[in-house]
């Protein structure tokens, strides 16, 4: 690990912090200490906005083509680089190989998908109805934009956001989380060899998140917030939005429900439930939090799920054959356990997994529990590991209601053999994406995103590159 890269990336040049600080990144399967990268203050973060500011209205005028090739050179490169980049992932984040893999592919696609939509920018013209004015609609750029991403999938995240704002023409600082910087900073060095101008990313690090971001969304300068994390945190940021009215996009929190009709096919639903909760060992805001089994096929379901879950290797992600990786950190282990215990206590069942093992490292077993009751914490809390927490139920309004029952409505799940249930029931759920006998819904050429207290927005898709636009109407005489 040596040869990482460790220091901020501002106005196109690595540099340390000011004061000099900087913070360790640890291996949650061991805990020891794999870096210490650069640890930012108010000072960096003033001079990374600098750069984005001097470097906007230049990098505004560049060509569409010039902006598509960027990125489709940086997709080429970070395939090139898969294994390199998934065992940094690995190391920094926990998953294991064979999936971090997959999220590189997974990051990729997004600059090649933006790279393709940044040629497809379109404005309008035409003549008013009254007859008098002209109308031309162009296109233009929000401006210098703040990313802030998560540590669950830290290279994708980036790319998610990296790609619509270098595609649409904006200037950027990327603000990782803590506990995932390298993969960020592996990506702004791959995108330098691409071909970015100095300044359109900058990329700082920092365990002072509040002291970094807050001035910037306050100063007026930043005219676009792009963010993927907890709603508490969202709410908050909104807030520090507010008095300079930056636009905003945000990708807040889930509670997926996982429904199972009597009719459905079983082998999916097991199929289905086994991604839909062990993907990235449920540390992800799409992981079905809360399995809703119609009562006559519960029993059966829940053998099926609990054996295939027991089956899971549990190792570091390193290791070859381990299916689930250690959790984030000691905190996100605690409050899986702390879940689990309350569940337990009120009445569930542990069919399989249910005891955090000794030793180093922050893994937790795959766990399934039954009879559920519905007032347990987990029912109204994102869980955030490998926990799959099932429920009964008689009928379609019942489920429909319960499922509905949160302030949350990113993901929903619905497995049914009925094609009129499948729509109908569709339709009722309060979510922005819905799987359909399927228990994978994100893919770069969709729009992502919730509704509800899950986020305001959309990333990827056509969409994707909206959220950096702004639109500017010329009027001009008839004649």
């Amino acid at each position: 690990m040596t040869d990482v890269l460790k220091q901020l990336f501002i106005g196109g040049a690595w540099v340390d912090a000011a004061d000099g600080a900087t913070m360790p990144v640890d291996d949650p399967a061991t805990g020891e200490i794999i870096a210490h990268v650069a640890d930012a203050g108010p000072k960096d973060a003033r001079l990374a906005e600098d750069a984005a500011v001097e470097a906007q209205e230049e990098w505004a005028r560049t060509a569409p083509r010039a902006r598509s090739e960027i990125l489709r050179r940086a997709h080429e490169i970070i395939l090139a680089r898969t294994d390199e980049l998934a065992l940094l992932m690995t190391t920094e984040m926990g998953k294991p190989l064979a999936e971090a893999r997959g999220e590189v592919a997974y990051a990729a696609e997004f600059f090649r998908w933006f790279s393709e939509e940044a040629v497809r920018i379109e404005g309008g013209y035409g003549t008013l109805p009254d007859g008098r004015n002209r109308m031309l609609l162009t296109r233009r750029p929000v401006g210098p934009s703040l990313l802030i991403t998560p540590w669950n999938f830290p290279l994708a995240m980036g790319t998610r956001k990296i790609g619509p704002a270098i595609a649409a023409g904006c200037t950027m600082i990327l603000k990782p989380a803590p506990q995932t910087p390298l993969s960020s900073l592996a990506l702004a060095g791959i995108l330098k060899e691409a071909g970015l101008p100095d300044g359109v990313l900058n990329v700082v690090t920092t365990s002072r998140a509040g002291e970094v971001c807050e001035p910037l969304l306050r100063g007026g300068r930043i005219r676009k917030l792009s963010f993927t994390g907890s709603t508490a945190v969202g709410r908050l940021l909104l807030a520090q939005c507010a008095d300079t009215v930056v636009r905003t996009s945000m990708e807040l929190g889930g509670n997926a429900p996982f429904v199972v009709f009597d009719d459905a096919d079983l082998d999916k639903a097991v199929d289905g439930a086994m991604v839909a909760k062990m993907r990235n060992m449920g540390e992800a805001c799409t992981a079905a939090n809360r399995f809703f089994v119609h009562r006559s096929v519960a029993e059966e379901f829940g053998r099926r799920l609990a054996a295939r879950m027991g089956a899971l290797v549990v190792g570091p992600g390193t290791r070859d054959g381990v299916d689930v990786g250690p959790l984030i950190d000691d905190a996100g282990r605690a409050k899986v356990e702390e879940l689990v215990a309350d569940a337990v206590e009120r009445g569930a069942r542990v069919l399989v997994g249910g005891t955090a093992p000794e030793g180093p490292g922050r893994f937790y077993p795959p766990t399934v529990l039954a009879d559920v009751v519905p007032g347990s914490r987990l029912m109204d809390t994102e869980i955030f590991g490998p926990v799959a927490a099932i429920l009964t139920f008689d009928d379609e309004d019942e489920v429909v209601r319960r499922a509905n029952d949160t302030p949350w409505g990113l993901v929903g799940y619905l497995f049914t053999e009925g094609l009129d249930r499948a729509l109908r029931v569709s339709e009722r759920l309060e979510v922005g994406m819905v799987g359909l006998n399927t228990g994978l819904v994100s893919n770069p050429a969709a729009p992502f995103g919730g509704i509800k207290q899950s986020g305001l927005g959309r990333e990827g898709g056509r969409v994707g590159i909206e959220e950096f636009l702004e639109y500017q109407y010329l009027a001009m005489p008839v004649g």
